[in-house]
């Protein structure tokens, strides 16, 4: 596995071996011992999600505070999706800065995002299957979010050619200002 870095220390890029050939391909989508040395610590994953979402389906932005605070390792097994991470811990050199990268299923590279970070995406093929592990149970109780064009954090997404499609919940989330963040 390759680790690239972003811009915000301990949000990484990780970009499997794939072995392929006229038959098809193969990779390890994930090995313990191999994420955990790439992140530095040990992390248990307790739940895997997987959504189908729309061209233009924006996703975010979500975290979860402690006690339930999550942390997610995602990718990409059908389309393409603009994924985002955004600093939500106050005491960070990179409070409020943003991370993004495209993730896509000819690609098959992942994204880490640990506890402490905001997280979202936007679908920009026709559809994508999106997974991801999470480090803690859903929990509503303790679910945050952050309005995904708030002007404060300027996240640079691209134009999925078609209006940008949100729940409710995202559509009225917070501002990066209001937002709970973590101390």
């Amino acid at each position: 596995m390759h680790v690239v870095p972003t811009s915000l220390p301990g949000v990484l890029i990780l970009e499997p071996k794939v072995f392929g050939d006229e038959r098809g391909f193969f990779l390890e989508s994930f090995n313990q011992r191999a994420f955990d040395e790439a992140v530095g610590d040990h992390v248990r994953f307790v739940q895997d999600n997987h959504s189908r979402s729309h061209r233009g389906v924006l996703r975010g932005l979500h975290y979860q505070l402690p006690p339930y605070a999550q942390g997610k390792l995602v990718r990409v097994v059908s389309g393409r999706v603009f994924d985002v991470a955004v600093d939500m811990r106050r005491g960070s050199a990179t409070f409020g800065r943003w991370a993004g990268t495209d993730l896509t299923a000819s690609e098959h590279r992942q994204l880490w995002i640990p506890t402490g970070f905001a997280h979202g995406f936007l679908v920009l093929s026709e559809a994508a299957d999106f997974l991801y592990k999470t480090t803690d149970y859903y929990a509503p109780a303790a679910e945050g979010s952050v309005r995904w064009d708030d002007p404060q954090l300027a996240i640079g997404w691209p134009d999925p050619g078609v209006p940008i499609r949100l729940t409710d919940k995202d559509r009225n989330a917070p501002s990066f200002a209001q937002a709970l963040a973590f101390d």
